[in-house]
Parts: structure tokens; C-alpha cells; sequence
């Protein structure tokens, strides 16, 4: 019989270049930020070059050999789980109200990457192109290859200084 072990902690860091700029159709102000519970944190500008989002989580081995994952920036069933970056406008001292959302899915990584990648020293990367193929702000749902994920060392990460990183 196998046991389930306990929560482990998980940093999880998301690189996105290649941003669509502060303008998308009647949206003036366009930010993107990564959801915690029902909220957009962490907002960055449409026009930056880069966005990164920092982000712990807990995982949990489960008895098939996956990984369950859990915490406030986790979203989706057991089995179907997933991180949002969600698109807003955010004018100038008002309110983000956002317009469209791409899901960062976590549940199809392979289970051997998620275990380097929780080992003491390492963290889950993301990298994404952030520009979807009309230009606009990227949403959908995103695996691989559109989401390119490593298990890195902490302070390691290649940013945009790597070409031909970001799907």
C-alpha cells in the first residue's frame, strides 16, 4: 500500500516576454498579473519587455506517482490543475477589471520534472511568449509546446537575456 507523503513546497517562477503592448481594442491600460485566489497580483504593464511572477505553492505526491498541487495561486480540479495570468485594464488609480485569462496548466508536467524542481535550491520555471498569433494579449489554455518548463537552481534563471526560450 502506498502512502501519500506530505505537502512539500514548490517556488514556482513564470517568465513571459514578448508583451502586446498597453492597448488592446477599447482596452487603454492593459496589465497582466498572475491570479492568487480571485485576484490579479503582482500587475505588470502591457507594454513592459518582461513580466516575471514569483509564487510558492504546495505539492503532494500521490500514490499513481503524479503530483497534486494546492495553495491560494492553484486553480482547477484534482487532475486538472493550473495557474492563471489574467489581462486587465487597469487606468491610472482605478481598478484592474479583467478581460481574458490563459491558463498555465501544471497537471500534464512530467512527474520527474516536478520532483527536481521541489528538491531543496530549485524552483519551476515557466517561460511564454505573452503575444498571442493576432497580436493581442495571449490567453487559452497552454501546455507544452506553447509553455516551455524546466527545473532550475534558484538565481538561475535565463530571463529574456536567453533567445529562443519563450514559446
Amino acid at each position: 500500500m502506498s502512502v501519500q507523503s506530505a505537502k512539500r513546497p514548490l517556488r514556482i517562477l513564470i517568465e513571459g516576454a514578448n508583451l502586446p503592448g498597453a492597448t488592446f481594442c477599447e482596452h487603454r491600460h492593459v496589465h497582466v498579473g498572475v491570479q492568487c485566489r480571485s485576484e490579479a497580483v503582482d500587475l505588470v504593464p502591457g507594454d513592459a519587455s518582461v513580466a516575471t511572477f514569483e509564487f510558492e505553492v504546495d505539492v503532494l505526491s500521490t500514490p499513481d506517482g503524479s503530483w497534486d498541487f494546492r495553495g491560494p495561486y492553484v486553480h482547477g480540479r484534482r487532475g486538472e490543475r493550473f495557474v492563471y495570468l489574467s489581462w486587465g485594464d487597469r487606468p491610472p488609480g482605478g481598478d484592474f477589471a479583467m478581460f481574458r485569462r490563459a491558463k498555465l496548466h501544471l497537471s500534464c508536467l512530467d512527474p520527474d520534472l516536478v520532483a527536481q524542481a521541489a528538491e531543496p535550491a530549485h524552483h519551476l520555471v515557466a517561460r511564454l511568449g505573452l503575444t498571442d498569433a493576432k497580436g493581442g494579449p495571449r490567453c487559452a489554455s497552454l501546455r507544452p509546446p506553447a509553455i516551455a518548463w524546466s527545473a532550475e537552481p534558484l538565481g538561475t534563471a535565463g530571463g529574456p537575456s536567453r533567445p529562443g526560450t519563450f514559446p
